[in-house]
Parts: structure tokens; sequence; C-alpha cells
């Protein structure tokens, strides 16, 4: 059972390598990431889901744009 269990997960695994490779090999060539963007593209989605309700859009859309450049702003330095 853990042999077929085991075989079945390395299987899934060569399939979805096998799927991503050209971007896995694209990563490996430039060693440029979209890390960035979907990071923003989190904290807009948690800024959104936080605003939820509130009455004016106006708001949600200054409370995306604070949390979106705090690091250009100076308020997340490293330390």
């Amino acid at each position: 059972m853990f042999e077929t269990s085991t075989c079945r997960q390395l299987e899934r695994l060569a399939t979805t390598v096998e799927v991503w490779w050209p971007q896995i090999l694209a990563f490996l060539h430039a060693g440029i990431t979209n890390a960035g963007s979907e990071g923003t593209n989190r904290v807009i989605k948690t800024v959104a889901r936080d605003a939820y309700g509130f009455r004016n859009p106006n708001n949600q859309r200054l409370r995306t744009r604070c949390a979106t450049t705090r690091k250009a702003r100076g308020h997340l330095n490293a330390r």
C-alpha cells in the first residue's frame, strides 16, 4: 500500500513538473519571477476583503493604495 501511494505521488509530481517545465526553465534561465506582483495582488485582495461593505468605494481604493505602497513610503524597511 505504501509503495502504491508513493508511486502515485511521484507520478503526480512528474506530471506537474512536466506541465510547468517551460516556466521553470524560463526562471532558471532568466532568474526573474512574478513573486512581487503576486504579493501585491494578495495584499489588494486582503484589503478588499477587509473593506467589504464600505459605503464609499473611494475609501477602499485609498486603503488599497496605502497598503501596497508602504515599502515605497519607508514603512516596511528591514531592520
